[in-house]
């Protein structure tokens, strides 16, 4: 895979479609399409990037699209996958066809948790991902099981009373992995190269593989949007958001800071965490980069009981 062979593709998303300036989520679709070596159908839960592409009569789509509910597209797609093995087993198609599920975290940690654990467990052949952009973007900028502790949202406002969200940010990725799929991993946009083979790896596995992919929102969580691949990569150089791959229960870490940042060097970015860097929220600072710490290193074990760590 280079930038030349990449360049030279057809583009299956176009411009001109309504994502704000600095939105990465349009930038994910665009990298999962171009990394895709087969026809595609896609289908994409209610969100920003459903919402951006697609107002009617227009569409930024140049593959077969699906527009489904905020809490169904993995239903939906487990359900186009069942009726082409049908039309395959039957002789009446062969054409060799891969199936996108895109989702945000509203419609991927909570809305479309049950959906999602269902088509795993059935074990449909798909590729879903999770453009994680840590909160309900799309409508009001509210809090999901996405949003870290800390950050202020519409409905976790930072006051006299609480600092932000008081919750842990819920780890889907583990919950996935829990699934015993062939495939799970973790990217950012930023490093397209690490995103997009694990797209083309997620495409190949022989049943339901998830992405899960850190999408940082401008107007959510208030940074310039000059910003938008910056903030992504340092949330992997903090930590934060670690690049790893699960391929049948092993675990393979993909990409090792030289140096490790501290945590609140991503915050800092951010206008949603601003209230927290007083002296009366240091406790919790503090805390935040020990759950960062703790997450990290866990990970680091896993890999090693695989013998799969980057050095």
């Amino acid at each position: 895979m280079n930038l030349k062979t990449l360049a030279e593709k057809p583009e299956r998303l176009t411009g001109g479609h309504r994502a704000c300036a600095g939105c990465s989520a349009p930038v994910v679709a665009r990298q999962v399409l171009m990394a895709a070596e087969h026809p595609v159908v896609v289908g994409c839960a209610t969100s920003c990037l459903e919402v951006v592409t697609t107002i009617f009569p227009f569409t930024a789509w140049k593959v077969p699209y699906i527009h489904c509910a905020f809490e169904n597209v993995a239903a939906t797609i487990s359900g186009v996958e069942t009726a082409y093995r049908a039309l395959r087993k039957r002789g009446e198609l062969d054409r060799d066809i891969r199936f996108v599920a895109f989702g945000g975290d509203g419609g991927t940690y909570d809305i479309g948790l049950q959906s999602l654990s269902g088509a795993l467990e059935r074990g449909h052949r798909f590729l879903y991902i999770c453009y994680d952009n840590e909160g309900y973007m799309n409508t009001g900028i509210q809090r999901s099981g996405a949003t870290p502790r800390g950050a202020q949202t519409t409905t976790s406002p930072a006051g006299k009373t609480t600092p932000g969200k008081t919750e842990r940010r819920k780890n889907l990725t583990d919950c996935v992995i829990a699934h015993h799929i062939p495939y799970v991993a973790q990217a950012v946009p930023t490093l397209w190269k690490d995103f997009m083979t694990k797209v083309q790896r997620g495409l190949d596995a022989p049943g339901p593989a998830f992405i899960n992919v850190l999408s940082p929102c401008t107007l959510g969580w208030g940074f310039d949007p000059s910003l938008t691949m910056e903030i992504a990569r340092l949330a992997v150089e903090t930590c934060f958001w670690p690049l790893y791959e699960v391929v049948d229960g092993r675990y393979r870490l993909t990409y090792r800071p030289k140096e490790k940042r501290p945590f609140r060097e991503w915050m800092e970015k951010q206008e949603r965490f601003r209230h927290l860097f007083t002296d009366a929220n240091q406790p919790l600072l503090d805390q935040l980069q020990a759950e960062v710490d703790q997450e990290w290193e866990g990970l680091l074990r896993q890999c090693e009981d695989s013998k799969e760590v980057v050095e």
